[in-house]
Formats: C-alpha cells, structure tokens, sequence
C-alpha cells in the first residue's frame, strides 16, 4: 500500500536518495554526464533537509510512501517563480493567482501506477488551498514525461533556455488554468 502524505524533516535523505536516482535515470543524455554523475544522495538530503526544516516551505512538499520500501516518490509546490510568457495577467477583471509545481519524481520502479498523477493531485490540493487559480509547471523540453502532463490537461504556455552543468538546455512550461480541471477528470476516470 503506497499513500501520499505531507513530508516530513526525517524523509529528507530519501528524497535526496529519489531525487539523484530520477535525475539519473530521467536526464541520461538530456543533460550533460558529469552533471549526473557528479549528484550526491548526500547533499541532496542536506538541502531537503533545510528546506523541510522552515513550516512555511515544508507544506508544500508531499511523498509517495510505500509501506514496504518508503518513499518512493516525491513532490513539491510553492509561489510561482518565473511565469512564463503564455500566463494572462488577469481573468474577467481579477487577479490570478499563479503557484509552481517545482518537482515532481517516482522512482522507475514505482512509475506507471498512478503515484504522478496521485501527487500532483496533492499539488495541487495545496496550491488551491495557498488560494492559487492556476499551476505551472517547467520540464526540460526533451524530456519524455510531458505527455504525462499534456495528458493530465496541461497546457503549453512558455519556453525558456536554461544553463545546467554548462550546457544550455531548452524548457517548456505548462499550465493548468483550473487546478479542479484535473482533479475532476481524475475523479471520473476511476469511478469508471
């Protein structure tokens, strides 16, 4: 049984354990070989472990844990960094409130089980909860998992280049406009 539960300080070194293993298996030959290579369960625990130290940070981050191996999976959420260029400013005269889904990652062997779909659904439960209208989310444009979130109703709004391990890389942004949009679709989809 795998459930999805807000992270906590002691989770931090398997995050950082599933960040370097996705990162790893994702990226291979999206970003440079010595970037990956170079990764460390150990640092990558540290900075979880500072970032779920500050409340305000920690409920935005949310883990797959499965009752036999741990977590196994991971997500984050927060105010929304960069906007891409595709955002409207303003829906019928109001402001929008714009939130980011900064990770996302299931370890390979936990993947096509539903544990993505699962966490961002928690995303996105909190975002709405911080009284965000709208999610966004960036990827690397190369990388295969944007049919994952086209699927889920995610729409292209934004392309950036970005400088990791000193090779430019070239992002998408996607956004959902309605967070209940998926979170209903969702819904429906299993009750079928």
């Amino acid at each position: 049984m795998i459930r999805i539960r807000r992270a906590a300080r002691q989770d931090a070194a398997a995050i950082g354990r599933v960040h370097v293993e996705t990162w790893q298996a994702t990226y291979a030959g999206l970003l440079p070989d010595a970037m990956l290579v170079a990764m460390s369960d150990v640092r990558q625990s540290a900075w979880w472990s500072q970032l779920l130290q500050d409340p305000a940070e920690a409920r935005g981050v949310f883990v797959a844990d499965d009752a036999e191996m741990g977590v196994v999976g991971f997500g984050s959420c927060g105010p929304l960094r960069d906007p891409p260029d595709g955002l409207p400013e303003g829906l019928d005269g109001r402001e929008i409130r714009v939130g980011e889904v900064y990770t996302l990652y299931v370890e390979p062997d936990f993947q096509n089980q539903g544990l993505g779909r699962r966490l961002l659904d928690a995303l996105f439960r909190q975002l709405k909860a911080d009284r965000c209208d709208t999610a966004v989310l960036w990827m690397l444009a190369r990388n295969p998992t944007r049919f994952f979130y086209e699927g889920l109703g995610g729409e292209r709004v934004g392309e950036r280049t970005d400088t990791m391990g000193g090779t430019d890389v070239e992002e998408i942004a996607y956004a959902w406009r309605d967070l209940g949009a998926p979170l209903i679709r969702r819904r429906l989809a299993e009750d079928d």
